[in-house]
């Protein structure tokens, strides 16, 4: 319950027991200046929360909540390093599932947990990987499918640069954003050159 207190011109907030054979409401109240449509101001709203997901898993599940140095050369290093290794495994998961950014938590164990086996015979070195995961066949079958898409680029690689390679890898990461379009990179110099 909300009480106008025009004394003060503040705003009393009084809270009342609930017992159990009483039913309960809950409101929500937004004051925006937007004039969209409410259902356009619910998805800035959902928008705005999926862009801050990133940072709550950045601090969360990789650790850039905080140091314990202040020492403040190592602290900065130790924030690249992670960053560097979030957006390697942000890119790589993208490439497995492109239509949904899975978060550290559910992607790491999914990924990680399985057992690997090397063996070199007659110079060629083969690495069965063995998931104990549930949903191991699922991702089998996306593994597979993205070690034919490495497969398929290291044999056309001859052409391309490495920088085109990399606009490839990413247009496969981001397919969902750029609808099936392939990256180009950008003519760095000047007409007429």
């Amino acid at each position: 319950m909300i009480a106008d207190n025009r004394k003060t011109d503040q705003l009393e907030l009084n809270f009342a027991e609930i017992g159990i054979d009483m039913r309960v409401y809950e409101y929500a109240v937004l004051v925006t200046s937007l004039k969209d449509d409410i259902d356009v101001i619910a998805q800035h709203y959902r928008d705005r929360a999926d862009s801050e997901n990133n940072f709550d898993e950045l601090k969360n599940q990789w650790g850039w909540l905080g140091y314990t140095t202040k020492d403040l050369k190592r602290s900065g290093m130790m924030a690249r390093i992670i960053a560097l290794i979030y957006n390697w495994w942000t890119l790589y998961v993208r490439l497995i599932n492109p239509n949904k950014h899975t978060e550290a938590l559910t992607s790491r164990p999914l990924l990680l947990h399985a057992v690997g086996k090397q063996t070199t015979h007659a110079n060629k070195t083969m690495l069965v990987i063995s998931s104990i995961h549930g949903k191991a066949k699922q991702i089998h079958q996306r593994l597979a499918k993205l070690s034919r898409f490495f497969k398929k680029l290291q044999s056309n690689a001859e052409p391309l640069t490495s920088t085109e390679r990399w606009y490839r890898i990413l247009s496969a990461a981001f397919i969902k954003y750029l609808k099936g379009r392939i990256l180009k990179p950008p003519n760095l110099l000047p007409h007429g050159c």
